[in-house]
Order: C-alpha cells, then structure tokens, then sequence
C-alpha cells in the first residue's frame, strides 16, 4: 500500500496547536486569564495554519512567505510562552514541555526556509 512522505512540519505545528488549544482552555478555566490567554491562542493556532497554506501556495516565492509569516507566529508564540511562565500562570515543568515544541517548530521552519530560498536562486 502506498502511504506518502509524511509532512513533518505540518504534523508538528498542527499537534502544537492542539496543545496551545488545551493551554488557552487551562488559562481559561483555571486561572481566568482571558486576556493574554487569547494572544497565545491566535499565534499558536496560526502557525499550523499558515504551513497548510504554504501546501498550496502559488510560487516557491509564496510558499517561502507563507512559511516566513509561519515563524513570525511562532517567534510570537515563544514570546506568549515565556510570559506565562516569568508570570507564574504556567509552572516550570509545564513551559519547559510546550517550549521544547516551539524551538523544534521554529528551527524545522528556519530550515525549509533557508533551503527553499537556495532553491529559488
């Protein structure tokens, strides 16, 4: 049976989107921060998003904007992350699992950017 190649970053940043998803919900609930919480939430759903779009993206040139506006989001992300936790709404344990995430989804985008930009010369 043919399976095709998987999408790494698509996975990725989608499984990330369903954990900022469950974060937004804990702030939420838990500690009824509803602000900031909304912040993390969009950045964090975007990202996956924006790799969807680059799928289908019209020219090697908009596919390396798409994923470039991918890692802006994520760059974001990581900031909302960091605030979290120097503001004690998330703990340690807690920042350090979603933050390893984050760092993976941005250094895989950093990546397919890089050589993607070699491939349009």
């Amino acid at each position: 049976m043919y399976k095709p190649k998987e999408n790494i970053i698509a996975s990725k940043s989608y499984a990330f989107a369903l954990r900022i998803i469950n974060l937004y919900k804990y702030l939420v609930s838990k500690e009824k921060e509803y602000v900031l919480s909304k912040q993390i939430l969009r950045s964090g759903t975007s990202i996956g998003a924006m790799v969807k779009e680059s799928e289908h993206a019209q020219s090697k040139a908009d596919f390396v904007h798409k994923l470039n506006i991918s890692l802006k989001e994520a760059n974001e992300t990581e900031y909302w992350l960091m605030l979290f936790k120097d503001s004690s709404y998330i703990d340690i344990n807690s920042f350090n699992s979603i933050h390893i995430e984050c760092v993976e989804i941005i250094k895989l985008l950093i990546s397919i950017i890089k050589t993607s930009k070699h491939n349009l010369k």
